[in-house]
């Protein structure tokens, strides 16, 4: 060691020891992992805040509002029908093809708006991020609250079509509610994860339009998975059984119709939703907060 780094070493380590005693820290250093969930929970108001004017925002420049929140999956359900149920005729493959459809497209768009936002929350942030100090997962996690609003609308609409398609009222509708709750904590961990590639990453968005379509031919959204599988490898078969996406779709028509024909048996479709969710949800967190001094500079 050099005189000058010497004399540096001991000139700075009083300083760091008096710093230490009153409880200083380095600025813009990242809290712990626990202290980081608690400054998270601190804000829960802000985020709940955020997201509520982000989805007004969102329909502010239309005319009929946020009766979009009803229109837009009414018109997707009539478009993918017209396709894939009449013209394609696959409404003849799956009993009631309608509400099969609708459950399908429905829970899977709740994904797909949040990884499209999410992708974007903190690079289209950048001016909110520089100017005030927050724990910056309140913006992806803000994004999946605006999205499971969106969704909460057009399950309303999905209720209607499933009563007037002639499924009657179960029990196993209560269902519905854990199967949403664990893809909204799958969806938190992916919002997370796309908003740290999104934002070290800033093409990562020309992509996503292309994953989201393909993603969405390998769940079983527009027809059965089943067909899907016929003509695929006997591995991959397995893993389209496994893509969480399906399993969380294949539990809301579980749950909304009575002869939903399904890839896996229930119980383990139970099983692995919960794993996904656990797995995505803490890794997207995780992911997310190693990158948190990172976000809004350069």
């Amino acid at each position: 060691m050099t005189d000058s780094a010497v004399t540096e070493h001991h000139s700075t380590s009083p300083l760091r020891q008096l710093a230490t005693t009153h409880g200083l820290r380095v600025a813009g250093a990242r809290p712990s992992l626990l202290a980081y969930a608690r400054q998270l929970w601190g804000y829960r108001h802000f985020i709940g805040a955020y997201a509520n004017a982000k989805l007004v925002a969102s329909f502010s420049t239309a005319r009929l509002g946020q009766l979009w929140q009803i229109l837009t999956p009414l018109t997707n359900a009539a478009v993918y029908y017209l396709i894939f149920g009449v013209i394609l005729n696959t409404r003849g493959q799956v009993d009631n093809f309608i509400a099969y459809l609708c459950t399908g497209l429905f829970v899977f768009t709740f994904t797909q708006g949040v990884v499209q936002q999410g992708t974007q929350s903190i690079s289209g942030s950048l001016g909110l991020i520089r100017a005030l100090h927050f724990p910056r997962a309140c913006l992806p996690i803000a994004v999946m609250l605006t999205q499971f609003q969106t969704l909460v609308a057009a399950i309303v609409v999905l209720i209607g079509i499933v009563l007037v398609s002639g499924e009657p009222i179960t029990v196993e509708w209560l269902l519905l509610v854990p199967t949403l709750f664990l893809q909204s904590v799958f969806n938190t961990g992916l919002a997370l994860a796309m908003a740290r590639l999104g934002a070290k990453l800033t093409d990562v968005k020309q992509v996503i339009p292309f994953v989201m379509r393909t993603w969405m031919y390998g769940s079983g959204v527009l027809y059965s998975v089943e067909n899907f599988e016929k003509h695929l490898p006997a591995g991959v078969a397995v893993l389209v059984e496994a893509n969480p996406l399906l399993i969380y779709i294949e539990l809301a028509r579980h749950s909304l119709m009575e002869s939903a024909p399904l890839a896996s048996p229930v119980p383990q479709l139970w099983l692995l939703a919960v794993g996904w969710a656990l797995l995505v949800g803490f890794a997207g967190f995780l992911f997310f907060w190693r990158g948190e001094r990172e976000y809004g500079r350069g």
